[in-house]
């Protein structure tokens, strides 16, 4: 029998960084994480994160889950890095940071870059953390969504002069771009020293952290949505035009070269909004999130009335919006906030998904559930009722720390395809189909759901208005 071959995976979220390890079959053979600091905002509508944070949590979480692998390092054959998308980091000549990296948060990200003679490199979370641990200037095409002057067709950095002159950045600021899968760099010695990874080790190059989360779910057809249940929460289904575009989806890089993935609008604090709930109501009393949803199982569909419009950080291009808890009767407590939550995740994302099919002209015949969110049964069980559709999710719910180890094991040549290295790592856990009372109950829920915004934005708009006045008093 051949010895294993194993490869260590970096999935840098926006709440956290974990790190595997994993075989060939998709086995995970140990593994740590680290929660980042919470993001600063050190001016209005900037938003950081402190410090060297996404490296020092890669740091320590490399160095835990090493510690714990108990199989012989010499096996390890690569490591995959998969960071958060959208953020900007900043570096001097000698690749330092001039500032914290830019969170996806800042408005910053969104508007050309403004040029400063401290700033010699503009890159990306995953070409920063490449040059921490490599010491190379390359990044992934695939990590280059937002302001970057990217040819997302030819998945390489544009030749138009005019995309330099959008984005505000020179040719020589920028790192070299390599393909998914392939060598970012190997490891330095200062690295290795810092996170315990083997000095040489290569790194291979993912791409952005939804497109390795869809690869890393085994989304491979069309016919199939995932819905990513992270900080963001959003869903996607794959495509190969680059220059698919309208104004119910958006086209993405995929994990896989020559392939895209059509996302929806999404909920920019998802997830983050049943932690933010949960916390409150902790008080130091260790509340679990398996708490909440036992209690919130046994309240009806629609919460006694409560719902919840999750816009706790307002959506691009409707700056205007707040989050809100609407319906209160006296009927309701603490576990109905929680269930409403969730609720309000599943009739979002239903109206986003049914924006997305329109557009695309199918339906999609069952939904792939990944992230966090995907381990409540409660969360499953509502998906499949609001959806009308089975709902499944996969055996390990850090799908992106998979699909960077996917990304390696083909970098490596472990795997002689993509398909081949889905089909060896990804399993299936189990379904949700869709129970005909919740189904007919939330039918009227979701049809009120939809109402909310037309009533709500007048009022939004308003208090925007009174805000602005009251700032221009002072």
């Amino acid at each position: 029998m051949s010895e294993p071959r194993y490869v260590v995976a970096i999935d840098g979220g926006s709440q956290s960084t974990k790190v595997l390890v994993v075989d060939e079959t998709g086995t995970i053979h140990a593994s740590a994480q680290r929660r980042l600091r919470p993001t600063e905002s050190p001016s209005p509508g900037h938003v950081v994160h402190p410090d060297d944070d996404l490296w020092d949590s890669i740091v320590e979480a490399c160095r835990e889950a090493l510690g714990r692998f108990e199989g012989d390092r010499r096996h390890i054959v690569g490591v995959g890095l998969c960071t958060i998308r959208f953020c900007r980091a900043l570096l001097d000549a000698a690749g330092a940071l001039v500032e914290p990296v830019l969170s996806w948060m800042d408005e910053r990200v969104s508007r050309p870059h403004e040029q400063d003679e401290r700033v010699r490199y503009v890159t990306t979370s995953s070409g920063y953390l490449t040059h921490r641990l490599t010491g190379e200037r390359r990044d992934s095409v695939g990590n280059q969504q937002g302001m970057w002057p990217v040819d997302q067709k030819r998945w390489r950095w544009s030749d138009d002069p005019v995309a330099y002159e959008r984005t505000g950045m020179r040719a020589e600021q920028l790192f070299d771009l390599v393909l998914p899968g392939e060598l970012l760099g190997q490891v330095t010695s200062d690295a290795a020293a810092a996170t315990g990874l083997p000095v040489g080790l290569a790194v291979y190059a993912t791409a952005n952290d939804k497109a390795v989360e869809a690869l890393g779910s085994g989304l491979r057809d069309e016919g199939t949505a995932l819905l990513s249940l992270g900080t963001y929460v959003a869903a996607m289904t794959v495509g190969r035009d680059a220059n698919a575009t309208d104004d119910r989806y958006w086209t993405n890089f995929a994990a896989e070269p020559g392939r895209y993935l059509y996302e929806s609008d999404g909920i920019r604090r998802g997830m983050w909004t049943v932690s933010w709930w949960r916390d409150l109501l902790d008080g130091g009393q260790g509340i679990t999130d398996d708490e909440l949803n036992v209690e919130a199982s046994s309240i009806a569909p629609g919460s006694d009335g409560l719902f919840a419009v999750l816009d706790w950080l307002a959506p691009g291009g409707a700056a205007h919006r707040r989050g809100a808890l609407l319906g209160f009767d006296g009927r309701q407590g603490r576990f109905h906030v929680h269930r409403a939550i969730l609720e309000g995740i599943a009739l979002t994302m239903r109206g986003h998904v049914d924006a997305m099919e329109a557009a695309l002209g199918h339906r999609f015949e069952s939904v792939i559930v990944s992230g966090g969110g995907s381990r409540a049964d409660l969360m499953m069980r509502i998906l499949a009722a609001v959806f009308e559709r089975p709902v499944r999710r996969n055996r390990l719910t850090d799908a992106a720390g998979m699909g960077a180890a996917i990304s390696a094991f083909v970098g490596a040549g472990v795997h002689a395809s993509w398909s081949e290295s889905v089909a060896a790592t990804v399993h299936g856990a189990d379904s949700f189909a869709p129970e005909p009372e919740w189904v007919l109950a939330y039918r009227p829920v979701r049809e009120s759901y939809a109402l909310l915004p037309r009533h709500l934005d007048p009022l939004f708009l308003e208090w925007q208005a009174i805000a602005e006045r009251a700032s221009d008093a002072r």
